[in-house]
C-alpha cells in the first residue's frame, strides 16, 4: 500500500492539473513548491527600505507577488537573491517581487551583503518592526532559508518553496503562468 502511494498521488495530481486544480511541479534541489491551504490573504507588512524609509508592502490585485525571506548568514540566499533579481529584470507580466531580510536590522550590514551580489532592481526590505516575523507565526512559516511565498492574483497566499529555485527555468515560468491564469 505504501509503495503504491506515490504513484496514486501522482495520478491525482495529474488529474487535478487537467482541470486547473493543481499547479505544475516546480522543484529546487530537495524542495518542491508546496500548496498551502487554507489560502489566507497576505497582510500588509510594515517594513523599511534600504534607505531606512518606512513602507507598507502588500499584494496588488491582479498581480502575483513573490515574498522572499532571506538572511545575511544564509549561503543559499547568495544564489537565490541574484536569481530573483534576474527575474525582476526580465520584467515578467503582472509580477512583483519583495525580498525581506529577517536576521538583522543593521542597514549597513545588509547593504554590504547585497553589494557583493548582482541584485540591482530587486525590491529589498528590512523587517525593522517585526511585521514579517509576526506574519511568520500565522501564514509565512519560515520552513527554511531562503523561503519564497507565492501570493496569487487574488491576494491570497497560494504556496511556498524553500531553497534557491530557478525561477527563470521553464518549470518556474509554468508555475508563474499557472497563477496568472487563476484570476
Amino acid at each position: 500500500m505504501l509503495m503504491a502511494a506515490p504513484a496514486w498521488l501522482a495520478m491525482l495530481r495529474t488529474a487535478g492539473a487537467q482541470d486547473g486544480a493543481w499547479p505544475p511541479v516546480f522543484e529546487a534541489g530537495r524542495n518542491q513548491f508546496t500548496v498551502v491551504r487554507p489560502r489566507t490573504p497576505m497582510p500588509q507588512l510594515r517594513l523599511q527600505d534600504l534607505s531606512g524609509r518606512d513602507t507598507i508592502v502588500t499584494a496588488k490585485p491582479g498581480r502575483i507577488t513573490l515574498v522572499n525571506f532571506w538572511a545575511t548568514w544564509c549561503a543559499a540566499c547568495r544564489l537565490d537573491l541574484p536569481t530573483l533579481a534576474s527575474l525582476a529584470e526580465s520584467r515578467p507580466e503582472r509580477l512583483d517581487i519583495v525580498a525581506i531580510c529577517t536576521d538583522t536590522k543593521d542597514l549597513r550590514k545588509i547593504r554590504a551583503f547585497l553589494g557583493g551580489l548582482a541584485v540591482h532592481n530587486l525590491a529589498c526590505y528590512v523587517d525593522a518592526y517585526g511585521a514579517a516575523a509576526e506574519a511568520s507565526g500565522t501564514m509565512f512559516s519560515l520552513v527554511g532559508m531562503p523561503v519564497t511565498y507565492l501570493v496569487g492574483t487574488g491576494g491570497r497566499v497560494e504556496g511556498y518553496i524553500a531553497g534557491a529555485p530557478e525561477w527563470l527555468s521553464p518549470a518556474g515560468a509554468q508555475l508563474l503562468q499557472f497563477y496568472r491564469e487563476q484570476s
